[in-house]
């Protein structure tokens, strides 16, 4: 386990980074971790100071994907083979790594943290209310059909069933993290999982269960989140038809 990085971007969140940190060192020493602080305008960067947290502190907000290249730079130049992105607002449960971790070893180049791969047809999906799991319907969901019309995309243009794209809890080996950090247009979303697979990376996914915020406001309101899976959904269709990857 102490292959894997855990890079924790983080934009503006004082009210969860210390527990999601000390539940880390205390309870998973064996991961590393580091908190990249997306040039947080509340006091994100001053509570991993005070605390002695592991800290890449960026001058201006780059947003996530630059602020996860910064992580994946980290990850590269110190000799990391796994990277994990980790949320910084308690959604991300660290107990479900391991299993990941297991799954890269059998040569994957990334492993998808999901929540409906074990899933059956019209079921809820489990999330953690307090120290409880619950079922919640997900048929409803603006997300939920969002998803679903991007699997539909990346199967459509790939041939691969990703079950659960929009999660953000993907683990990445010594290759992904190098593409990651040394090229541009790599961001953590789910058409650089659609481009990647194109380019014949290996991409398998285990079962996870994610939780609630823990505090703050998620950014991806209804309408925020209408436009990106929009934006999504045109870029896997149509972009990543155009691109091109770089190598060396």
């Amino acid at each position: 386990m102490n292959k894997v990085l855990l890079i924790i971007p983080a934009y503006n969140e004082e009210a969860n980074i210390q527990m999601v940190v000390e539940e880390l060192r205390d309870h998973y020493p064996e991961l590393d971790y580091v908190v990249v602080n997306d040039g947080s305008s509340d006091r994100t960067a001053q509570i991993c100071r005070e605390r002695g947290f592991n800290l890449l502190d960026l001058p201006v907000n780059l947003g996530l994907a630059g602020c996860f290249q910064a992580g994946m730079k980290y990850a590269y130049y110190k000799g990391y083979p796994y990277a994990i992105q980790f949320d910084g607002d308690g959604q991300h449960r660290p107990e479900f790594i391991a299993s990941m971790a297991e799954k890269m070893e059998e040569g994957y180049d990334i492993v998808i943290g999901s929540r409906f791969v074990d899933s059956k047809k019209d079921q809820g999906y489990d999330i953690v209310i307090g120290s409880r799991f619950v079922d919640q319907p997900k048929d409803m969901s603006v997300r939920m059909i969002g998803s679903r019309l991007i699997t539909a995309a990346i199967r459509l243009t790939t041939g691969v069933m990703v079950t659960d794209p929009t999660s953000g809890m993907r683990m990445f080996n010594r290759e992904m993290i190098r593409e990651f950090a040394l090229n541009i247009n790599y961001g953590p979303e789910p058409d650089t999982v659609s481009y990647l697979l194109k380019q014949g990376a290996k991409i398998a996914e285990v079962p996870v269960r994610i939780a609630e915020r823990a505090g703050g406001e998620s950014y991806l309101k209804p309408v925020v989140a209408v436009r990106y899976m929009a934006r999504i959904l045109i870029s896997i269709l149509l972009i990543q038809n155009f691109r091109k990857r770089r190598k060396g």
